[in-house]
């Protein structure tokens, strides 16, 4: 990140054009004292004064002032990895101002304030209050609205639509998600083949390496929202063990199909959780017990490398270029501590109340613990 330091800046421009200190002062209309307070940082320009100053070294004033509004995609990935410790370690409150100051001061750069957003969205649950919680939706739902409204990438807008969509869903603003997204995802439109059209495209010219790496992403991503799906399947088919007994079957069966434990273990321990609770509602303690111990191997397997990414493996052997390419590089959007506390704090689920005195469970809140 750059800081302002328009003292060098005077200097080297100047310099680089052969001026001298007379010859601005005399253009701007100042002093050669001023001038010269400016170049030792005992004064600045008067704030009326950095348009004629731009434009006589003909640069803009960001440039005049050595202010870059615009961060890299390096900068924004060691920016939300510093604030995800932060939030593992320090007062939320003290983290969540840092993070509406840095959103001040880059509030041009549109991928910058996405990620910021889905920093918020993922440590929500930290901030404690209710209230609370609602104001920092409210918060990023202006963000999106700010980047919608004033980005020219249709990428980022559209990015900036889900992520607003996520934050009014858990505002309540069931109406408003629907509005925005129903039009956007109607199964029967046309556009829904692009895949498959830009995969045989890039065949067909010539590219096979481009169709084989955009199979495998497309084929990925179906896997894994089909996990996702799945998990809300159970959510909205509670009321019958037998539609809940057969989604988890079936779900396993992908999971083991496509590895999606090593692949992606903290998405398969939210979805063993949830069917260790199915299960325990509808009584059978001991297939409950058991998805609890997958859920434990898999948040295991998770924090089990120092460094958390995600990565391919000897199928999905063409994922690891596009996973660099990420806003966040594969890196995930918690840090490791909040990771494991907040798995940790899963086992305090009221249905869990049953099996609580079991060895079984014991010994996994043991391994979740990592004693």
């Amino acid at each position: 990140m750059h800081q302002i330091n328009i003292a060098e800046n005077i200097i080297r421009l100047r310099r680089e054009r052969k001026i001298t200190q007379e010859l601005l002062a005399d253009f701007i209309g100042v002093t050669k004292a001023a001038v010269s307070k400016w170049e030792n940082g005992q004064s600045m320009p008067d704030i009326l004064l950095l348009p004629q100053l731009a434009v006589f070294f003909n640069v803009t004033v960001d440039e005049l002032i050595g202010f870059d509004p615009q961060l890299s995609k390096e900068q924004i990935q060691k920016i939300y990895q510093e604030l995800a410790a932060d939030f593992a370690t320090r007062p939320f409150a003290e983290v969540y101002e840092r993070c509406r100051e840095l959103i001040r001061r880059y509030y041009s750069c549109f991928p910058f304030l996405l990620q910021s957003c889905l920093l918020l969205l993922n440590h929500l649950a930290l901030a404690g209050d209710p209230a609370r919680q609602q104001e920092i939706l409210g918060a990023i739902s202006d963000v999106c609205e700010h980047i919608i409204n004033n980005s020219t990438s249709v990428e980022i807008c559209n990015d900036a639509t889900t992520i607003r969509a996520m934050a009014e869903l858990q505002q309540g603003r069931a109406a408003e998600v629907i509005e925005t997204l129903e039009k956007v995802m109607d199964p029967k439109r046309i556009a829904n083949q692009n895949e498959m059209i830009l995969i045989q495209a890039y065949h067909l010219a010539g590219q096979p390496a481009k169709a084989r790496s955009y199979t495998q992403i497309t084929m990925y991503l179906h896997v894994i929202g089909l996990i996702g799906n799945a998990m809300q399947y159970l959510a909205l088919n509670g009321d019958s063990q037998a539609v809940c007994e057969e989604t988890i079957r079936r779900s396993r069966e992908l999971i083991a199909t496509y590895a999606v434990d090593k692949l992606h273990p903290g998405l398969v321990a939210q979805f063993h959780f949830q069917s260790a609770l199915l299960f325990l509602q509808f009584g059978k303690e001991p297939e409950g017990l058991a998805a609890l111990g997958l859920f434990a191997k898999s948040v295991e397997r998770l924090l089990a490398d120092k460094e958390i990414h995600l990565h391919g493996d000897a199928y999905f052997d063409a994922l690891e270029e596009w996973m660099g390419e990420l806003e966040l590089g594969g890196a995930p959007p918690r840090n490791a501590k909040t990771i494991r506390e907040s798995f940790l704090g899963a086992l305090e689920h009221p249905l869990l109340a049953a099996v609580k005195e079991t060895a079984e469970f014991r010994e996994i809140r043991r391994r979740l613990a990592g004693e």
